[in-house]
């Protein structure tokens, strides 16, 4: 089906609006921990995440817009209505969990959208089942990844701040801070962008405007980045709430660790095309940190809670995919 001009515009409007609401969402991810520990004010942690993650185009390939464009459902079975499901159900359940304050997962929330409708469609001969298991896979690897780097770079931390003092060791890490919470939002903004560049390069390769060849314009590198940037901006103070003091309380030596970890997790996930959650990454990590104090240090009940939220997540947005096409349907 070959869409009129202002429907394909529409389309691609829908999907920037998901990405600033995945900046919105994310926000936190990026600058819970430095607002937490008091380095950095908010209104100065969201321009300074917004930042880094409008340039990580600069930085990295675009291996995870291509997996998301072709390697979740086939690129020969995605066409327009199959996109404003998936990104429908992504946005609705990005907004419920935003409402409630809960660190779902934007990334996992689209997948899922993008699977409903597509087994909505022709079922499940819609899927590209490698691309899936290792997406799944990394719901729990990438946290887990998180915490344990977190974990090491905290026995590195104190191992190396032996003969400071507690207020130089404070000194130290509030200005090596600003660097880890760039590098974070450098990855978040590397690997969560590009999900909604894939979506908008498939959504041109099913209209044929791609030359015959599956690739992302740069015209849409920019838009995705600026849009996710732009959400950032504008922040999300409930879910920083949760991440920043909620989970566990944060020195700014265990901020940088934690930021760190997810960082490194971030950067490995982007450079392999795995389309990895935020979300879930700095939570493992900063979950890694407080347990590395004390296990009582974690606020166990809001994390199993969060846990909760991410398994819920995938299948959530599939729902609301899967209904959102067939509601479509109705009507084309």
């Amino acid at each position: 089906m070959i869409l009129s001009l202002p429907v394909l515009i529409g389309l691609i409007g829908i999907a920037l609006l998901f990405d600033f609401l995945n900046g919105l969402h994310d926000a936190a991810n990026s600058i819970a921990t430095v607002v937490s520990t008091r380095v950095l004010k908010p209104q100065y942690a969201v321009l300074w995440a917004a930042f880094f993650n409008f340039i990580a185009f600069a930085v990295f390939g675009l291996h995870v817009a291509q997996t998301v464009g072709t390697g979740i459902v086939h690129a020969q079975v995605i066409d327009a209505q199959v996109i404003f499901a998936a990104l429908i159900g992504a946005i609705a359940w990005n907004v419920i969990t935003w409402v409630l304050g809960i660190p779902s997962s934007s990334s996992h929330a689209l997948i899922g959208g993008l699977l409903g409708a597509g087994v909505a469609k022709i079922g499940f001969g819609a899927i590209v089942w490698s691309g899936v298991i290792k997406t799944v896979s990394a719901i729990f690897v990438s946290p887990a990844v998180g915490l344990l780097l977190a974990l090491l770079l905290v026995l590195l931390v104190a191992w190396t701040s032996l003969k400071l003092t507690p207020l130089g060791v404070d000194k130290r890490f509030r200005k090596l801070q600003l660097i880890s919470a760039a590098l974070y939002s450098l990855g978040h903004g590397g690997n969560d962008a590009q999900k909604t560049m894939g979506i908008i390069a498939v959504l041109l390769y099913s209209q044929g405007l791609l030359g015959g060849e599956f690739h992302v314009p740069f015209w849409v590198v920019l838009s995705c980045q600026a849009a996710m940037a732009l959400g950032t901006l504008s922040g999300g103070w409930r879910i920083v709430h949760t991440m920043g003091s909620k989970i566990t309380r944060l020195t700014p030596a265990q901020g940088f660790c934690a930021e760190t970890g997810g960082a490194i997790t971030l950067f490995a996930a982007t450079f392999w095309g795995v389309p990895v959650s935020s979300t879930h990454t700095i939570t493992g990590a900063i979950v890694g940190v407080g347990a590395a104090r004390r296990l009582s240090a974690v606020r166990w009940n809001v994390a199993s809670n969060i846990i909760i939220a991410w398994t819920v997540t995938l299948p959530a947005a599939a729902a609301i995919g899967a209904a959102t096409y067939w509601l479509t349907g109705l009507f084309i």
